[in-house]
């Protein structure tokens, strides 16, 4: 979001031959177990300097906090390295800095889905023992997402789910299922702008989208046991609502090119009439130069009978294990993670808190009205598959996605296409 990812946009061909290069056949490290119990175990006391490094500052909190940091560790001041607004480019930025063993990406933001691979690999400190963090006023979904193998690997910086936004100029009351939002595109069409967009551009955006559509109308990526489940009529029905309203225009043409900062620049620019995407529009949305600054309200994602299930986003803070000064790392993450900048980031950059305490807040949820709805959101979330092969995972999902709704392979063929290629995938093949 996820940042989060801000879950974003796509250089698809090199950077997925990089991300699964990266993966490999078994997930094994690159430099082998012994080396990665050295560099675990190497500069614990470390003090000094370090990089924080994170995909683009959209919400503008990153700077006031290393400023803030920096104001009180004049002996241990953090470097912002801020990374592009796509997610799958910050994954490969990593990938290729943590394969070349850089001392100076001592602090790295990683998508929860990526905490697996980097976990497996090797290059991700253990928070345990002289490193523990207290994740008891967590919650833990957020936990359990920066956890491989039991062991917890990042610090859970902040949470996401999907919303649906929407025009309450013009639609008073906001749909509850995905019928009825279809059928207020009628809506939209009298006021000549698009009906509905997501992320449809084939990137990660894509695999969230492609999840909760089928998630939502009763569908499952893989079973409870982690094997793939897609080849089903409630997976088909999921996939086939986004197809067929590409079809016939609910989504316009070009939503099959957005990402989030396109497709909220488009609701913000009075060009839609909903809009699926993360809580750091809020700010946005609600700013300077927006058209529909007082014109937006915010429902859960519509399912088939009722909420939708959104697939869990957001972003932890994690120590690479070439950092040559833990020890100022790990304190640097229990300030990340602290109420008063847990607040901070909720407050300033719509970002959702890890901490629970804070969604029942009153002057957060004063400054932020969507926390109830995103407290829906999180509650019916769908976390996505939790795996060191997760490069091929969502690979198998954004191909096929992709294919049926620009309507180059009919669903049937599409969903059984990826079931197979979900299989490989789980089964560390490429």
């Amino acid at each position: 979001m996820g940042m989060r990812k801000k879950i974003v946009p796509l250089a698809m061909a090199s950077a997925l031959a990089l991300s699964l290069a990266a993966c490999g056949g078994g997930g094994s490290s690159s430099g082998g177990g012994g080396q990665q119990n050295s560099d675990a175990a190497a500069n614990m006391e470390g003090r000094g300097p370090i990089t924080y490094v994170q995909g683009k500052d959209n919400s503008n909190v990153v700077a006031p906090m290393v400023a803030k940091w920096n104001a009180a560790h004049p002996n241990e001041k953090v470097t912002f390295k801020e990374q592009s607004d796509n997610a799958d480019q910050q994954h490969d930025d990593l990938v290729k800095n943590f394969q070349v063993k850089n001392p100076n990406y001592d602090v790295v933001s990683v998508d929860v889905v990526w905490t697996a691979e980097f976990a497996a690999k090797g290059w991700l400190q253990p928070l345990k023992d002289s490193m523990a963090l207290d994740t008891s006023k967590m919650i833990p979904s957020t936990v359990k997402a920066a956890t491989y193998n039991n062991t917890l690997y990042a610090a859970p910086q902040s949470s996401d789910g999907g919303i649906l936004w929407y025009r309450k100029d013009l639609v008073p009351t906001p749909p509850k299922t995905w019928d009825e939002m279809i059928k207020d595109c009628d809506v939209a069409k009298k006021n000549n702008i698009g009906c509905y967009a997501g992320q449809f551009a084939k990137y990660e955006g894509l695999t969230v989208n492609a999840s909760e559509a089928i998630n939502s109308a009763g569908g499952k990526i893989l079973d409870d046991s982690g094997k793939p489940a897609v080849n089903s009529d409630e997976a088909k029905k999921g996939l086939q609502n986004l197809v067929d309203a590409y079809k016939n225009g609910d989504i316009p043409k070009e939503g099959i090119t957005f990402q989030e900062e396109q497709s909220r620049a488009a609701f913000q620019n009075g060009n839609l009439l909903f809009l699926r995407n993360w809580p750091y529009v809020y700010n946005l949305l609600k700013g300077e130069g927006s058209k529909v600054a007082d014109k937006f309200g915010m429902a859960p994602l519509p399912g088939k009978d009722g909420p939708g299930a959104s697939s869990l986003g957001g972003h932890s803070s994690a120590i690479s294990v070439y950092s040559k000064n833990k020890a100022t790392a790990k304190d640097f993450l229990a300030f990340v993670t602290s109420e008063e900048q847990q607040k901070a980031f909720a407050v300033n950059g719509s970002l959702a808190p890890v901490l629970g305490s804070l969604y029942t807040d009153a002057a957060v949820v004063k400054e932020l009205p969507y926390l109830p709805v995103l407290k829906t959101s999180i509650d019916n979330a769908v976390p996505r598959p939790v795996t060191p092969f997760y490069p091929a995972v969502t690979k198998a999902i954004q191909d096929n996605a992709y294919a049926a709704i620009k309507g180059e392979k009919d669903v049937s063929t599409a969903v059984d296409d990826m079931n197979k290629a979900l299989t490989a995938a789980t089964a560390g093949s490429q």
